[in-house]
């Protein structure tokens, strides 16, 4: 997929334009675009939409819109994340990355004075543009972007005429600068090249007329005189210098002040900065672009180990008396498994500038813009150590003109624009040396000389292997330098096998390694081959198969040999660690190198089947169970009652979760992998919606189990997809995963993997009305799990028959249902089930008019669900309760109207699309009971559209028979009568029991008379 911002917004796919819609869906794809995979928020993209006055029915329009979009893609590009959208980059291609990539290339050639090729990749940068950016767009947020990026082009293009004056080319310029002058009057860089120009040409007089309409201009219009570049330029041309300066030189020196200048002031703002390195040393020419006084964004990058937060540390400190108002400091930790938000870090920042708690934003745009506000008339120091990449950074890089940001990364930062770059190299022979001495002491050091420099060079001159054979000798004053030479050069010659970069930074760990005890440098390296991003040291009882409290020494040993850090608990009772990046691929190697690997794979199958019996303990209580993998069969090795509380293990655990399953898959251990994930789709994934990590999970596995061949297990995943795509709202999806599992299991006859997925299914042929299919399925699915003795999914299944049953109006049908449902439930015992069935069974009360058996069924399953925990349906039983008691009217409709706010705002956070649905229709018959049709009207058509993105004709009825009653009493009769006929048409064609129901007349608050049905 090819993405255009440069010009009109398309996409296109293999040349051929993929259909996006109106504006609106363009203007939703160009921010995600923009946002370069970051999330962004439902109410921040409601805003880029629709400006500040967006229609009630925004967050509907704004999910079709993303409907529309994941449809002419067809490859997921856009993720739902965090309340939000992202769009998904890998596989595609976009304008303005292609624009940023070669000007930033071209920026790297011209500062290495190559201003060919310089001039070339800014020709090529400039060839991406199409017309206008985002053209086809309007609104605030079009015109601010494309304004923009209108200045990033014309700097790409300044820069273009920079190159070719630099080779001479100038002269031939200026009938292009002559167009671009008046075309951008007021931009001065342009100006002075189209005088400088004229200017080579022999044409003086020209320029100076050039310069003096320009001077003019600005007076007029902005009451301003030109810069002083622009000034230094006219000047030269008056007193007629032999050579032109080439555009962008600085200003002749100006002259030397009669008065010193005066010191600086002390910094009086917050000071995060770590404590400074008093022993650094060398790296004089980087530290000089760091502090000079128009620095004000420098990124270093350099391999690891190279020095990068030494360096931007130790200048940091240098230069705090030139940022009075703060010096802010974070490590975020990109080359980590989970680099830290964006969100976390402005939340420390602004608290750091004074922002109290109570008013410190939670959305990260409103914090970027809080952020940026402050540090607009600041003089800050920002400090952004070990970035990930240019989209972690952006957020936090400062606005002011009086602010420095200093950057560090594995990577070069290239996409940055405005951005000075130091690349670090290694130490040369000399100031390795002088580090070591540093470090070491003159006297050691100067006794042998030979055997110092020999040292610095088996480090590979890199600064943190010089630092770690500099603490070595400093902790033992009786080594001599020499002592430590052969021992490096047998240690190189171990590691040639290791040759993936940065060899000298694995040697000197490896020293660090040879030190340990056998038990601790195997947990190293099953660490490291494992991979997890953070652990409990559980897992090392599990991998070395010892006692829990051996394992607890083994890991205090490693943490007091630094190769382990100690990371925060998140809540859990159990202390949590992580291997450094560099330690944990150090790992990997020696454990390929020293361990048989069918031993490696062993412990990851025993670690991923503990992970699996854990995850069941945690999650005992979660009231999610559809799918039931076969258990895993080895003896438990972890006592649960060292872990903590199991919700916030589990939490704790999600990271390790996801990447376990991913690391079984990949290492071939499908069993393994296919229950670990399913059992994770019956924990609080299911829950709590974590749909990424139910995703993540669900893919890899299935992968594994089709190269496998494990039918079985594919078809408990492909039903796990189907349910993830059911929970999404995505019925469509939903079906066609379903589909698929019954052919897997059918492949296998597998009678009860068939049943489940047939009642699986049958709940989202429910949904989408197909009520007759819906009950066959059940027909299918409940003598077989009758038969084999599964009551649990028999429950279910009774669960589901009264449902539809209540759908089709066979009332005293469905309750019978129902009853064999809650025995089934309370024999298990599973409370969860009982509520669930206890809320349908108050539906089916408060639809024949039991009102007084109604509320006691509602009532009783929302007690449960309150006592369970489960958020979601404690909304939803809320809002059948709040229904029976709307039809009692023995409540204040204030208080009503309260309960489903909240179960409302509930299923937003949750990403619930149909629970929204639910809330915004029955609040609009909230409104029509307390003669508020207006606000009913537009709860109702907020509703409507839901369900019609849905794709929920029943529910698109009742919303319409609502909706009639709503234009009724605002006096629109023919209105109405159409919206209830097209009501009564639905109902009829789906089979509905509202197709029978008489348009019954209700009092409102207001004594008018407005209608809707019993439901």
């Amino acid at each position: 997929m090819r993405f255009q911002l440069l010009g009109t917004v398309t996409a296109r796919r293999n040349g051929t334009d993929v259909p996006l819609g109106g504006p609106k869906p363009r203007t939703l794809l160009a921010a995600l675009l923009l946002a370069e995979g970051r999330v962004l928020h439902a109410d921040r993209l409601i805003s880029i939409i629709w400006d500040e006055t967006p229609p009630d029915s925004a967050p509907a329009l704004l999910h079709t819109y993303v409907s529309t979009l994941r449809r002419a893609f067809q490859d997921g590009a856009i993720r739902t994340e965090q309340g939000g959208y992202r769009i998904e980059l890998s596989g595609c291609t976009v304008d303005l990355l292609d624009f940023a990539g070669l000007a930033a290339e071209g920026d790297s050639a011209a500062a290495a004075g190559d201003h060919e090729t310089a001039e070339r990749r800014y020709e090529q940068a400039l060839d991406q543009w199409q017309g206008p950016a985002l053209g086809g767009l309007k609104s605030r947020f079009a015109e601010t972007e494309a304004a923009r990026l209108a200045d990033l082009r014309l700097d790409v293009l300044e820069k273009r005429i920079d190159c070719a004056f630099a080779l001479d080319r100038g002269a031939g310029l200026v009938n292009e600068l002559t167009a671009l002058v008046a075309e951008h009057p007021l931009r001065e860089r342009l100006r002075g090249q189209l005088m400088t120009a004229l200017w080579t040409t022999g044409r003086q007089a020209d320029a100076l007329r050039c310069y003096q309409a320009g001077r003019n201009l600005l007076v007029e219009e902005l009451g301003v005189e030109p810069g002083p570049e622009l000034r230094a330029l006219h000047q030269r041309i008056l007193r007629g210098d032999a050579v032109p300066p080439e555009p962008g030189a600085p200003a002749a020196p100006a002259a030397p002040k009669s008065e010193p200048e005066p010191a600086p002031e002390p910094p009086g703002g917050p000071c995060l900065l770590p404590p400074d390195i008093t022993d650094f040393t060398g790296r004089s020419t980087e530290a000089a672009t760091l502090t000079k006084p128009a620095a004000r964004r420098v990124a270093i990058s350099g391999k690891p180990g190279s020095g990068k937060s030494s360096l931007a540390v130790h200048v940091s400190h240098l230069l705090r008396p030139r940022f009075p108002d703060g010096q802010l400091y974070v490590a975020l930790r990109g080359a980590q498994q989970s680099p830290v938000d964006p969100v976390e870090v402005l939340g420390r920042f602004l608290r750091a500038l004074g922002v109290a708690d109570t008013e410190l934003p939670v959305g990260l745009d409103e914090r970027v813009e809080l952020y940026r506000a402050l540090s607009a008339s600041k003089r800050l120091l920002v400090v952004l150590d070990d970035a990930a990449d240019e989209r972690q950074v952006r957020p936090l890089l400062p606005t002011g003109d009086g602010c420095l940001c200093v950057l560090t990364s594995r990577v070069r930062l290239a996409a940055l624009d405005s951005t000075e770059h130091i690349d670090l190299r290694v130490l040369d022979d000399e100031t390795g040396l002088a580090l070591l001495t540093q470090i070491v002491g003159d006297t050691r050091i100067a006794a042998e000389p030979d055997a110092a420099r020999a040292l610095v060079h088996l480090c590979g001159n890199l600064p943190l292997a010089v630092r770690i054979i500099g603490a070595r000798l400093a902790a033992r004053p009786d080594w001599r330098p020499s002592r430590l030479v052969p021992r490096l050069r047998e240690q190189r010659k171990s590691l040639n096998e290791l040759a993936i970069g940065d060899l000298e930074v694995r040697g000197s760990l490896a020293l660090s390694y040879r030190g340990l005890e056998d038990l601790e440098r195997s947990a190293l390296r099953r660490l490291g081959w494992l991979g997890v991003p953070d652990f409990g040291a559980w897992l090392v009882s599990v991998l070395l198969s010892v006692p829990q409290d051996d394992a607890e020494d083994i890991v205090e040993g490693l943490v007091r040999a630094q190769l382990l850090d100690v990371v925060s608990t998140d809540g859990s009772a159990v202390t949590r660690y992580r291997l450094h990046d560099l330690i944990r691929v150090f790992g990997w190697e020696r454990a390929e190198a020293e361990e048989d690997a069918e031993q490696l794979r062993l412990a990851v199958r025993q670690a991923t089947d503990e992970w699996y019996r854990l995850v069941e303990w945690a999650s005992g209580g979660t009231p999610v169970r559809a799918l039931r993998p076969a258990a895993a069969t080895a003896p438990e090795l972890v006592r649960t009652d060292t872990l903590g509380e199991p919700l916030a293990w589990f939490d704790a655990e999600q990271a390790a979760l996801v990447h376990i399953v991913e690391r079984a898959s990949e290492l071939g251990l499908a069993d393994t992998a296919v229950r670990l994930a399913t059992a994770l789709c019956s924990s609080s994934f299911a829950v709590e919606n974590h749909f990424h990590h139910w995703w993540r999970t669900h893919t890899a596995a299935l992968e594994a189990a089709r190269r496998a061949g494990d039918l079985s297990g594919q078809g408990l995943l492909l039903s796990g997809l189907g349910w993830l795509r059911s929970e999404q709202d995505r019925l469509d999806e939903a079906s066609d995963y379903y589909a698929q599992a019954l052919q897997a299991y059918t492949e296998v006859d597998d009678g009860h993997g068939k049943a489940v997925t047939r009642l699986m299914l049958s709940s989202v042929r429910r949904e989408q009305a197909r009520l007759p299919e819906a009950l066959e399925l059940l027909g299918q699915a409940l003598p077989v799990l009758s038969e084999l003795g599964d009551p649990r999914a028999e429950a279910r299944g009774y669960h589901g028959r009264g449902m539809v049953l209540t759908e089709l109006g066979r009332l005293p049908e469905a309750l019978t249902e129902l009853e064999h449902a809650l025995a089934r439930y309370r024999a298990l015992p599973d409370d969860h089930g009982v509520a669930l069935v206890l809320r349908s069974t108050g539906i089916v009360h408060r639809a024949a008019g039991r009102l007084a058996e109604a509320e006691r069924a509602c009532a009783r399953g929302l007690d449960l669900l309150r006592g369970v925990g489960d958020r979601l349906m404690i909304a939803y039983a809320t809002q059948a309760l709040v229904k029976v008691h709307l039809r009692q009217g023995r409540r204040d409709t204030a208080e009503l109207h309260a309960e489903l706010e909240d179960a409302l705002a509930t299923c937003r956070e949750m990403q619930d699309g149909f629970g929204q649905a639910l809330m915004l229709r029955t609040l609009g018959e909230l409104d029509l009971v307390r003669g508020e049709p207006e606000s009913a009207r537009r709860h109702l058509e907020l509703a409507l559209t839901w369900c019609d993105a849905l794709s929920l004709p029943l529910w698109r009825a009742r919303n319409l028979r609502d909706l009639a009653a709503a234009q009724l009493a605002l006096g629109r009769r023919p209105e109405s009568d159409a919206t209830h006929a097209e009501a009564q048409a639905l109902f009829a064609r789906y089979g509905a029991r509202e197709a029978g129901e008489p348009r019954l007349p209700v009092k409102a608050a207001s004594g008018k008379a407005v209608f809707t049905e019993h439901h």
